[in-house]
């Protein structure tokens, strides 16, 4: 099938047509509308505030998910995750602003990434539960009010809890990666993600330079009034383009989704295994950026601040190789892919360990591999875990971003520890432990294994999804037609023993006719013989 970011939507009351590879499970819930009689699209969001006649759901005309919605999904998740980091850089102007010790401001950025927790375990969820278009806007525009409170206020203690509250709510990209994987076509599902996900990592770098750059020349206040800003357009942006899409789980609850989603956490043995990567994973790459300030502030490079916080952009080779990663992800079977960024991944710290306190290049080489080798990862797992079941997506979802955020916990706490007490080496050795770990979980669990196996290999190694699509839907055609045969030879059966029970019935019938006949004759001649012959009686009556 053609990349749907390319083509151009059907014409207006043409249907989209598709091969079987696109009649996927995500389906389910749109077919499920589209079966009902009498389905009515809803039409205004929060009940007053009208959807746009093109992005009201309507199942027989699905939403074209083209390059132009998936960038979206990717700059509003740039601009809304922001929003975790734009503290980082400015905590020195905090402590003076609101005179406070540097020892009680540096619990900002704690306090925004536990209401970053909080709001992924109690408001991402209800992506499985809700209408997402509404739930979305109105997370934009909360957070943006938000920054206005931030912006404005000149006591700590609100400034505190404002930063809590701007943490739990800043949850929109979790709920808007799902739902790119609920509106891309599977075939092109990982390049998707990986869009999205490059906009999540464009939003830590930009969020962490533009706060440092603005507030060395004016105030910090101007961040957060830029916040508030962007955030705004971004919300009347999705109002004018994000498209409705039906709610999930139709009578579930919100406890019962929670509790859905901690059984998932210890019976899917794909998330399992997809938590047991991200944990390490997310370690590494906290470890490393963490511990690269105190690397470069000291010999052999004695960089000022602000060249160390120019490394920061040797991210953006990670999110310039997003596309390209997502489809070559598309075309792999997502193992194959964990497999391939976790061995470069090793590769990527065994030049950390060699070299990264020795020459600077070796330093850039490292930082374009961890971010880069570190997304494919996320993109493969992201890929794999969204398959298993399309009406938990934002729970299962949850429970990955739950576990990097533990692995970041780690690695912070682990590694500046190994760091300060034994030097860089060792810090290095420490990830190169971590993405071992990682390429030894992904190898305790095949690519083809079935959905509850947890350990062992089966089912081959085929490495292309387009041939194991043909090959699934060979087995599923084969299947139908053996079902149909048997089906063919019941009805050949039943025929046969309606046409023998027909003629059974028609032989007794003429036997039956035949016993009536020739009772009817027997008797007859009985009768014939008790009475004397007509001439006989003629003759005697002329004597």
């Amino acid at each position: 099938m053609s990349d749907p970011a390319t083509n151009p939507p059907p014409a207006e009351g043409e249907e989209r047509t598709s091969d079987a590879s696109s009649t996927d499970e995500t389906v389910a819930v749109v077919q499920a509308q589209e079966d009902e009689p009498n389905f009515t699209p809803i039409t205004k969001d929060f009940g007053f505030l009208p959807i746009p006649k093109h992005l009201r759901h309507d199942p027989k005309h699905p939403a074209y998910f083209g390059l132009l919605l998936n960038a979206t999904f990717g700059f509003a998740g740039t601009f809304v995750l922001a929003n975790l980091y734009y503290c980082q850089p400015l905590l020195i102007q905090f402590s003076h602003t609101f005179n406070v010790s540097y020892d009680t401001v540096s619990r900002i950025p704690t306090l925004v990434q536990v209401g970053y927790a909080v709001g992924l375990l109690l408001i991402s969820t209800l992506g499985d539960l809700v209408r997402r278009r509404p739930l979305i806007i109105m997370l934009v525009f909360i957070c943006a009010s938000l920054s206005i409170g931030l912006s404005f206020t000149t006591n700590f203690a609100v400034f505190q809890a404002l930063c809590f509250l701007i943490g739990v709510f800043t949850v929109v990209p979790q709920i808007l990666l799902p739902l790119a994987a609920d509106l891309a076509p599977p075939e092109r599902r990982a390049t998707a993600l990986s869009i999205v996900l490059s906009g999540l990592l464009l939003g830590i770098l930009l969020a962490r330079v533009l706060a440092g750059v603005i507030a060395q020349f004016v105030s910090w206040r101007v961040v957060y009034y830029l916040a508030f800003s962007v955030q705004y357009v971004v919300c009347v942006w999705l109002y004018l383009v994000l498209p409705d899409y039906p709610a999930k789980n139709k009578g579930a609850t919100y406890f019962g989704l929670l509790w859905g989603m901690a059984k998932f956490a210890v019976t899917e043995p794909q998330l399992v295994q997809a938590v047991l990567i991200s944990i390490p994973s997310a370690a590494c790459y906290t470890n490393f950026w963490v511990t690269l300030t105190f690397l470069l502030g000291g010999p052999p490079y004695n960089y000022s601040t602000l060249v160390i916080g120019l490394f920061g952009l040797v991210g953006m080779v990670g999110v310039g190789l997003a596309p390209p990663l997502g489809r070559l992800i598309d075309s792999l079977v997502p193992w194959f892919a964990s497999v391939i960024a976790c061995v470069a991944y090793i590769l990527t710290h065994v030049i950390m360990v060699g070299a990264d306190g020795i020459n600077v290049a070796a330093v850039v080489i490292v930082c374009i591999g961890i971010d880069v080798f570190r997304q494919m990862v996320q993109v493969s797992l992201t890929t794999a875990v969204f398959s298993l079941d399309p009406a938990a997506r934002s729970r299962m979802n949850a429970i990955i971003l739950i576990s990097l955020f533990i692995g970041q916990i780690m690695g912070t706490a682990v590694g500046s520890e190994v760091y300060t007490q034994h030097g860089w080496r060792p810090a290095a050795a420490l990830n190169l432990a971590w993405s071992g770990l990682m390429l030894f979980v992904v190898l305790a669990r095949g690519p083809h294994v079935s959905r509850y196996t947890w350990v062992g290999w089966e089912g081959g190694l085929e490495v292309r999804k387009s041939k194991v699509t043909a090959q699934k839907r060979r087995d599923e055609e084969a299947g139908a037609s053996d079902i149909q045969q048997r089906g063919d030879e019941k009805h050949a059966l039943e025929a046969k023993q309606s046409v023998r029970e027909e003629k059974d019935l028609q032989d007794a019938t003429t036997v039956g006719m035949q016993e009536v006949k020739i009772s009817e004759t027997s008797e007859g001649e009985k009768q014939g013989e008790d009475q004397p012959p007509m001439v006989e009686v003629a003759t005697l009556s002329a004597e």
